[in-house]
């Protein structure tokens, strides 16, 4: 039996695509500050690990269509530094991105967060280049697009340099003496490197934490390489649990040959449970989510210019090897129809019976709306009871595919409650999560040690990025960016 790490990956207006049509359902972004206090207090008294906040720096009318919780969100570092204050145990992790953020603010910012939360903090670290998110920052895209990794190397070596400027007990504040500093424990940064030079030090004491942990996402080689050799937490999207057994292993892999302790990297699939009472009203939850997504042949005119070209009737016939041109989306899948389906038609048509319930020979075939949906919305998804969900989640970490999960709610409130109220007791009667928080840190919910600092090694700047081969490895992956 594995203990998993379990945090929720939180979307105001929920993370899937229709969510926010759904009955009941939270979708005014003003109102947020309720959202989030209610979804923190409900996921610190069921003992999840962290609440993760993910972030997009642009905004348009198109995502409205594919991700309309990026459309309008608060900031993830005031979000968390806002639930620190309504939280006492639970972990707060934030996202930033490498390629436009300034490393001596963001460092500031973090450790800020981490020592008004009492080491709660964490931080995701991102490196994607957006052609929207870079004309906002006055970055020139290509330049930045192809300079992400180099640039998010050298970041965080800056960023663990200034969160070590003071030593714990830099401070010595000896009203006696009038002695308020040791200056030999105040650490200049002094990274002077291709792409940032910051002299530091930081005007902030040492995190709680030593270092927050730092999470890194991607399934690239290049990416992957990052979060083996750094990171705390990987996250990896992955589409089955043999994928995610071989991603878990190779990651594990290149830690040791980094020279960690592979132990301390800790793989977390992201993952979107529908759940219900009992299997049938999860799937009847899922069916109505599928029915309230827009396809492009709702607009008898043709879709907005932004509309997703792969939600289509089109892209179904090149999928299902059928041409469907013409057809009405709401149109029923007979046995007869998918009998015409190539193997990839008829794989879709069985992932839609296993969410939704719906078979073509049964009373309630799919139709054609649901298997375009299948196919478009990329979503790992659990679909049943509570019972159901612990018991996959049981058997990936059994199987050593996954460390933990990163838990994505369709709905605000009412799926994100359910999971909290429904499947973490489920969890914990099976082990897998405690009934009690286990440490005061989140690197203590994590498993993880405090880290020295990294003027206590008296490692050289240059040597930090370049240990055990990374910059040669990095190099090495561009070749399969």
């Amino acid at each position: 039996m594995t203990r998993l790490i379990i945090g929720a990956m939180v979307r105001a207006i929920g993370a899937y695509p229709s969510g926010w049509r759904y009955p009941g359902a939270h979708r005014d972004p003003r109102g947020d500050a309720a959202v989030l206090r209610r979804a923190a207090e409900v996921a610190e008294a069921a003992r999840l690990d962290y609440l993760f906040f993910g972030d997009w720096l642009a905004t348009g009318h198109d995502l409205e269509y594919h991700d309309p919780y990026l459309v309008a969100r608060v900031d993830p570092i005031a979000a968390i530094t806002y639930l620190a204050g309504v939280t006492s145990r639970i972990g707060l992790i934030a996202t930033a991105n490498t390629s436009y953020s300034d490393p001596y603010t963001l460092a500031r910012a973090t450790a800020s967060a981490d020592l008004l939360s009492g080491g709660r903090a964490g931080l995701n670290l991102v490196t994607g280049a957006e052609p929207r998110a870079a004309a906002n920052h006055g970055v020139d895209f290509h330049t930045a697009n192809e300079a992400r990794y180099d640039r998010a190397v050298e970041f965080e070596i800056v960023l663990r340099r200034l969160w070590d400027s003071f030593d714990d007990d830099a401070i010595v504040a000896d009203a006696a003496s009038g002695v308020y500093l040791d200056p030999q424990k105040l650490h200049a940064t002094d990274f002077h490197g291709e792409h940032l030079s910051v002299t530091g030090p930081l005007n902030v004491p040492r995190p709680v934490q030593g270092h927050l942990p730092i999470v890194h996402a991607g399934i690239s080689p290049r990416s992957r390489l990052f979060a083996a050799q750094s990171a705390d937490l990987a996250l990896v999207a992955v589409g089955d649990r043999e994928q995610a057994i071989a991603i878990r292993e190779e990651l594990r892999s290149l830690a040791f040959e980094s020279g960690r302790d592979d132990r301390t990297l800790k793989v977390i699939a992201p993952v979107l449970p529908i759940v219900g009472e009992t299997r049938e009203h999860a799937q009847s939850i899922a069916d109505e989510l599928s029915e309230l997504v827009q396809i492009a042949e709702d607009w008898p005119d043709g879709p907005p210019t932004a509309f997703p070209s792969n939600r289509s009737l089109a892209q179904l016939s090149l999928l299902v090897g059928v041409d469907l041109a013409g057809l009405s989306p709401d149109r029923s899948v007979t046995p007869a129809l998918v009998a015409e389906f190539s193997a990839a038609g008829q794989e879709l048509v069985e992932i839609v019976a296993e969410r939704t319930g719906r078979s073509p020979s049964g009373e309630r075939p799919p139709t054609l709306r649901h298997l375009v949906v299948a196919a478009s919305v990329n979503a790992s998804m659990i679909v049943g009871t509570a019972d159901d969900i612990a018991a996959e989640f049981e058997a990936w970490g059994d199987a050593g595919a996954v460390d933990g999960f990163n838990v994505l709610s369709a709905v605000q409130p009412q799926q994100f409650e359910a999971f909290a109220f429904q499947v973490v007791p489920e969890l914990q009667r099976r082990g897998l999560l405690p009934t009690e928080y286990e440490g005061e840190t989140l690197r203590e919910h994590l498993g993880l040690a405090r880290p020295d600092s990294v003027h206590e090694t008296g490692e050289p700047v240059a040597a930090v990025g370049q240990r055990h081969g990374l910059r040669a490895r990095l190099a090495s992956a561009r070749r399969h960016p």
